[in-house]
């Protein structure tokens, strides 16, 4: 139950977003600044939640445990040689032997991706900003 009481704000605020988000995409609002300031926010947000998913993966903190639960085995010597791996903040890892990973394997390309977007995003706000500022400066 409360899973369902904590997502449900959450789904409705993510609608209310889209729709926003959405709407200008129809009104052609999506051509000045502000739009693309906005998109890269929401492309850092979703950066930050697929980080967490990452890091905090697996059903426990404790390795050991979440290794059991997902079905496979748990190495401690491999982990003792990999010992850096897991306390990365890129690229995510999370290794139970050589074979498995609990983190789920879109999330390192999900945080280049959006990574990526959100500065693209930046580029193209200034870029907007200075022609907007040309434009007015000549007319």
């Amino acid at each position: 139950m409360s899973l369902v009481a904590c997502s449900l704000p959450a789904a409705i605020a993510f609608a209310l977003l889209l729709r926003w988000w959405g709407g200008a995409l129809l009104t052609d609002r999506w051509r000045t600044p502000g739009w693309f300031i906005a998109t890269a926010g929401l492309c850092t947000v979703a950066a930050a939640v697929t980080w967490f998913v990452g890091v905090f993966s697996g059903s426990s903190l404790d390795p050991k445990e979440s290794c059991r639960a997902a079905g496979a085995t748990y190495d401690d010597a491999y982990r003792s040689l990999q010992w850096r791996e897991h306390s990365r903040w890129f690229p995510l890892h999370n290794w139970c032997n050589a074979d498995y990973d609990l983190v789920p394997v879109w999330v390192n390309p999900a945080l280049v991706s959006l990574a990526l977007l959100a500065t693209v995003c930046l580029g193209v706000a200034g870029w907007l900003f200075v022609e907007r500022l040309r434009r007015q400066r000549t007319s």
